[in-house]
């Protein structure tokens, strides 16, 4: 079932749809370099404005987060969260509803920022960037540490323990691939 695709957030070949936790795990190494990108852009559009680096950062920021974040949280929120749910682990449970109201705040947070850099790519300077990009960023604070360390071992253990381990594994990366109009082989 290994594919990846040219999708936004899916360019590492070393993780396929057959390994589900593994591209959810490779999504956070995009999410930090966007994140990273983002501050870089603030800190650039100060110091030169909106030239065409920044233009073409903000553009790449914005379909980052427009699509594959959003696709990024539909997994979790299908796969994850109803597994660390139903665990009977009080820490498991607690990571599951934390994880619903950071993606909440993120989406709160993208919701404020997406404008101002739609108005960066159009060659304006937005007053707020630099406010509402750090309060994106800060949003993310402790969120994919969280998932990385606690929530997906968490889940996939569940998952791989449970009798149907196997066939909920393949299931869950071809529902995955299919939202993204992935065909699997």
């Amino acid at each position: 079932m290994r594919n990846t695709s040219s999708f936004p957030g899916l360019h590492s070949p070393a993780a396929g749809f057959d390994a589900p936790f593994e591209v959810l795990a490779a999504c956070h190494d995009r999410v930090r370099r966007s994140l990273d990108l983002l501050q870089r852009l603030a800190a650039h559009v100060a110091a030169h404005g909106t030239d065409a680096q920044a233009r073409d950062a903000a553009r790449d920021v914005a379909r980052y987060f427009n699509v594959a974040a959003p696709a990024h949280h539909e997994d979790e929120e299908r796969h994850v969260v109803p597994v660390l749910s139903a665990s009977g682990d009080a820490r498991l449970r607690e990571a599951a509803q934390r994880m619903l109201a950071d993606h909440g705040r993120i989406r709160a947070t993208w919701a404020a920022l997406e404008p101002l850099l739609q108005a960066l790519q159009r060659g304006e300077v937005p007053p707020g960037l630099d406010a509402a990009a750090d309060a994106f960023v800060r949003a993310h604070d402790g969120h994919l540490e969280l998932e990385d360390g606690l929530a997906f071992p968490g889940a996939q253990a569940l998952q791989d323990a449970a009798q149907d381990g196997a066939a909920r594994r393949d299931a869950m990366g071809r529902d995955m691939a299919a939202r993204r109009g992935v065909k699997l082989g």
